[in-house]
């Protein structure tokens, strides 16, 4: 007799419903990441808060959730985003991008770093520190603007307008129409040119140069970007990283199957 067979089956159906709430909420906190309350996630889930209160306990007694001591706000813990990673790094992109990423930073001694579209917009999913300072936007996990960031342009570039639609509304509200007229500017260049360089658009003081990497049926699959401080990260080393960040991209694309599309 093999343990689960000892186990009533009423205890068992418990279990599995226990741990299908359980999941539930975690896949929750996902969705309202960075970080929500308990009321909202409650809310959210539409579950009593004091039953959603309890599940949380447990998920952070795992490591699966973390409580902000300041805000008492809840957010993912350490052991789901091991999950996560785990997960991301079965992904041929990610797979694919590591080593070539490594060598350029390597190279450049510049942060690189790979992001995927997510449900929430650019997702930064890997990073290759440089010797410099750590920036903020360089953070796994980080979300980044569609708009007003070198990744987010790259993908608003070449991803299909039904999907970037809502967040690229949710941001043009924000800007008027010489900005937007701009934008619209660099995304043709992008097109065109298959890399953009910004001078602190998310950041100031921070540089960044982008470029698209496809696989096969020149489907985006991935954005690679390096960035810097403006201070060292000048006119002519952003150049010449642009060079060889289109190079890198072109040939992670390439043992993907992909190629950049026709304009």
């Amino acid at each position: 007799m093999t343990e689960d067979s000892a186990i009533p089956a009423g205890s068992r159906q418990q279990k599995v419903q226990s741990a299908e709430v359980g999941v539930g909420i975690l896949k929750a906190l996902a969705e309202l990441a960075p970080a929500t309350s308990l009321s909202k996630l409650a809310e959210y889930v539409g579950m009593p808060a004091s039953k959603v209160h309890r599940y949380l306990q447990a998920l952070v007694d795992s490591g699966f959730a973390e409580q902000d001591s300041v805000t008492n706000h809840y957010r993912l813990g350490r052991s789901a985003l091991q999950v996560g990673l785990a997960a991301l790094s079965q992904l041929d992109v990610l797979k694919t991008s590591a080593p070539a990423l490594i060598a350029l930073r390597d190279e450049l001694n510049e942060t690189c770093f790979l992001a995927v579209w997510g449900n929430k917009g650019p997702t930064v999913v890997y990073v290759e520190q440089s010797l410099g300072a750590v920036t903020l936007v360089t953070q796994i996990g980080s979300v980044l603007p569609l708009l007003g960031s070198s990744t987010g342009m790259v993908f608003d570039a070449f991803l299909s307008p039904a999907e970037t639609a809502a967040l690229r509304q949710s941001e043009a509200d924000s800007l008027n129409a010489k900005q937007l007229k701009e934008i619209d500017r660099h995304i043709e260049e992008i097109r065109s040119t298959g890399v953009h360089q910004i001078h602190g658009l998310l950041m100031a003081g921070v540089n960044a140069v982008s470029s698209p990497v496809f696989a096969m049926g020149s489907k985006l699959v991935g954005v690679v970007t390096v960035v810097g401080s403006a201070s060292v990260f000048t006119d002519e080393r952003q150049a010449l990283a642009a060079q060889k960040l289109l190079k890198t991209a072109q040939a992670i694309s390439a043992r993907m199957g992909g190629d950049m599309p026709a304009v």
